[in-house]
């Protein structure tokens, strides 16, 4: 059952990034013909564990891997960091 998840989380983050894309079918050919990237931040913050977690899961799934975040950066706010991951997506 989690290999199921874990494949359809993979598969909805492909298409949400524009990776590995298929044929378009004929209404999605019509639509758009040059799909459009944008750039998105993603910010952790958090314990150190919380947020390590978190970058360790999102690579198991597949969205990015652990050197594509920033490294773990304190925050004002004691036993708390950040980290940042920037991304082009695929916008319609």
């Amino acid at each position: 059952m989690m290999a199921q998840l874990q494949k359809s989380a993979q598969s909805q983050l492909k298409q949400y990034l524009g990776e590995n894309l298929d044929t378009p079918t004929h209404k999605e050919s019509t639509a758009q013909p040059f799909p459009h990237r944008e750039p998105i931040k993603h910010l952790l913050i958090g314990s150190p564990k919380a947020v390590s977690s978190t970058i360790h899961y999102l690579q198991v799934i597949g969205y990015a891997s652990v050197g594509d975040w920033s490294p773990l950066l304190p925050t004002a706010n004691p036993g708390e960091v950040m980290s940042i991951l920037s991304r082009q997506i695929l916008t319609q």
